[in-house]
């Protein structure tokens, strides 16, 4: 025990249990240890997890406010009549009343239902007309037919074609929507009496005809169909 002193194996004893302490304080390595707290880096982890979020995030429309209208609901009105005409403000109208409504869409089923009014009206068929006009209309053209039957009359007609169709008013009227349309077409037609004397008319010539006729639609109505409820013919 010479070369230990007392204070030397104080000083060894204290070393011992100052380790002792220190490893229960900071543990030991395992190899699964964190890394250090890296501000930097815990800053950039959390800027990558909002982006990832933001990706998976789907933007959805903003919800309109009562009464406000779509930008895009009067986009094919605006292209097909100046916007603030009466003409305009009168489309707007029977689209409020009807969304599905188009403007030239209706102007194609308008041209249809012209030639076959026209054709029909020549050749008295009743049936066809009464899918088309209103019951006025109906009424005047059958009564013209009756009488042309009568006088053991024909029309000899030949549809030649539209030439041009212009909208010059629309407007509601109440849950009725009315379109009128200036229609100039091309046409032979020709009336032959009982023994196929032609009294009016020329079979060999075509004719420019102008006329003004109003279309109509119930938007309450679950039928799509538009019927002519007016006519109007000009020199």
């Amino acid at each position: 025990m010479g070369f230990f002193d007392f204070g030397t194996i104080f000083f060894l004893i204290a070393a011992v249990v100052i380790f002792f302490q220190l490893r229960n304080v900071l543990g030991r390595r395992t190899g699964n240890e964190r890394p250090p707290f890296d501000p930097y880096s815990a800053s950039r982890t959390r800027e990558q997890e909002a982006a990832q979020k933001s990706e998976n995030v789907v933007s959805l429309p903003r919800k309109r406010m009562p009464g406000e209208t779509a930008p895009e609901t009067y986009a094919a009105i605006d292209a097909f009549a100046k916007p603030d005409s009466d003409l305009n403000k009168g489309l707007r109208a029977i689209k409020d009343n009807d969304p599905s409504f188009d403007p030239k869409t209706f102007v194609d089923g308008a041209k249809m239902a012209y030639e076959m009014i026209v054709m029909a009206f020549a050749d008295g068929d009743r049936k066809t007309l009464k899918n088309l006009l209103s019951r006025e209309v109906y009424d005047s053209f059958v009564a013209a037919i009756g009488e042309r039957e009568a006088k053991s009359e024909k029309i000899q007609s030949s549809f030649v074609g539209i030439d041009k169709v212009d909208v010059v008013a629309a407007e509601m009227k109440g849950t009725e929507a009315h379109i009128t349309l200036r229609i100039v077409s091309e046409l032979i037609s020709a009336t032959r009496d009982k023994v196929g004397a032609v009294i009016d008319g020329d079979p060999e010539k075509v004719a420019e005809v102008k006329d003004v006729w109003t279309f109509f639609r119930d938007t309450r109505s679950r039928d799509p169909n538009w019927k002519l409820v007016a006519t109007e013919e000009e020199d």
